[in-house]
C-alpha cells in the first residue's frame, strides 16, 4: 500500500488551498517629487522603512494561514511554544514529536494515559466541558481540539477563538489515510514538519507489510471477527462495535479478517447478543476498558458457549490507547490484531514494524 506518495500529494492540495494570501502591499507613491536633480556627490535618497516590502522572515514571524482538519481557516502562529491538547490522539503525537515540554494542558484523557510523560504543571482540563476562560488566560500559541467536545453542535472553544487564539480542530479519524494527515497537520503546525512525515513513512511502511501478507490468506481461510468496546451487561445488554466506515474494520480487513459488523447500517452500531451469536465470530477482540477481567467475562456469558471463539477460547483483549486512539499506533493494534488473528501468518518479524513509543 504507497500510502506515503497519496498522503503528500493529497495534504499538498489542502495546505495550498487553505493558505491565506501572503501577497505582500503594493509600494506606496511618492507624494512629492524631487525639486532638483542630485548631483554627483548627493547621497541617493532612501525610502521610509513604511514602504519596504516584508521579507520573507517577517512574513514568516507573522504565522502562516492553512485550514484544520475541520476545513476552517486558520492563521498559525510562527512559533508554537505554548500548546494545549485536548485529545489524547494528539498529545499522543505531539509527544512522539519531541514536544511534550511545549504542552502546558491537555484534556483529562492525556492525563490518564499520559500524564507521566509530561510536565507536572501541566494543567488538565475536561475534554467535554473545558473552562475556556483558563484556557485564554494561560495564552497558548494553538490549542488542538477533537470533534468529540463539540458533539452536540455548540462550539466547546467559542470563546477561545473570539479571543484571537489559533484552534485547530482534528476531527475523529475515519479512515488509516486521514490519521496519516492528521499527523502531518499537526507537524505543520508546530515546525515538525520532518519529524511528522517520519512517523507517517514508519506508518506507510508497516501498513504495507501487514498488507501484503493479508493479501495472500485464502478466501476459504479468512476468519470472522467481532471487534467490541463495550461488554454486554444487565443495565446495558448490547455490544458496541466498530462498522462500515472506520479505521477499525479497515484495519481487519487490511490483514485479511471479516468484520462480523462490517454491513451494518451505521458506523459504530450497538448490536444485541443474539445478534452476535448468530453471527458465530471465530475470534473476538475486545477493546472494553471498564470490565474487570473482562476476558473471562467474555469467556463465560450464558448463552455463548456453541459461539466458535468461546469454544476455542480465541478471546483477545487490545490496548484500548493503541486501538481507539487515531494515531500512527493503531500499527501497534494492528499488529496485535493479525498476530492474535493469524498467528500462522504473521510471526514475530512483525514485532519490528511497531512504532517507538
Amino acid at each position: 500500500m504507497k500510502l506515503k506518495k497519496m498522503l503528500c500529494a493529497v495534504f499538498a492540495v489542502a495546505l495550498l488551498a487553505g493558505c491565506g494570501d501572503k501577497t505582500p502591499a503594493a509600494e506606496a507613491t511618492p507624494t512629492q517629487a524631487p525639486t532638483a536633480a542630485p548631483t554627483e556627490e548627493a547621497e541617493p535618497t532612501e525610502a521610509p522603512e513604511a514602504d519596504e516590502e516584508p521579507d520573507d522572515e517577517e512574513l514568516e514571524a507573522q504565522g502562516f494561514g492553512l485550514k484544520d482538519r475541520s476545513g476552517n481557516d486558520i492563521m498559525v502562529p510562527a512559533e508554537a511554544e505554548k500548546i494545549i491538547s485536548m485529545a489524547p490522539s494528539t498529545t499522543r503525537v505531539l509527544i512522539d514529536l519531541g514536544l511534550a515540554d511545549r504542552i502546558i494542558a491537555a484534556d483529562t484523557n492525556s492525563q490518564g494515559s499520559y500524564g507521566a510523560e509530561l510536565a507536572d504543571d501541566v494543567v488538565y482540563f475536561d475534554m467535554m466541558a473545558p473552562d475556556q476562560e483558563q484556557i485564554v488566560a494561560m495564552e497558548p500559541d494553538i490549542v488542538f481540539t477533537s470533534g468529540m467536545s463539540s458533539y452536540d453542535g455548540t462550539d466547546a472553544y467559542g470563546s477561545v477563538r473570539e479571543a484571537g487564539l489559533c484552534v485547530a480542530d482534528i476531527p475523529s479519524s475515519a479512515s488509516l489515510q486521514d490519521i496519516a494527515l492528521d499527523i502531518l497537520f499537526i507537524g505543520q503546525c508546530t515546525g515538525t514538519d520532518d519529524e511528522a512525515q517520519g512517523l507517517v513513512d514508519e506508518m506507510d511502511a508497516a501498513l504495507e507489510q501487514l498488507s501484503a501478507i493479508g493479501k495472500t490468506i485464502p478466501e476459504e481461510e479468512k476468519k470472522t471477527v467481532l471487534f467490541e468496546l463495550f461488554t454486554p451487561s444487565a443495565d446495558y445488554p448490547t455490544i458496541y462495535t466498530a462498522g462500515p466506515g472506520t479505521y477499525i474494520n479497515e484495519m481487519l480487513e487490511l490483514i485479511g479478517a471479516k468484520n462480523i459488523a462490517a454491513d451494518a447500517d451505521t458506523d459504530w452500531p450497538a448490536l444485541s447478543e443474539e445478534a452476535c451469536i448468530a453471527a458465530d465470530p471465530q475470534v473476538i477482540l475486545t477493546a472494553d476498558m471498564y470490565t474487570p477481567d473482562v476476558i473471562n467475562v467474555l469467556l463465560t456469558m450464558t448463552g455463548w458457549e456453541n459461539v466458535s471463539a468461546i469454544k476455542d477460547k480465541a478471546v483477545y483483549q487490545l490496548d484500548s490507547d493503541q486501538v481507539n486512539q487515531p494515531n500512527h499506533h493503531v500499527i501497534d493494534a494492528l499488529i496485535d490484531m493479525a498476530r492474535y488473528i493469524y498467528p500462522e501468518y504473521y510471526d514475530e518479524s512483525f514485532e519490528e514494524l511497531r512504532p517507538a513509543a
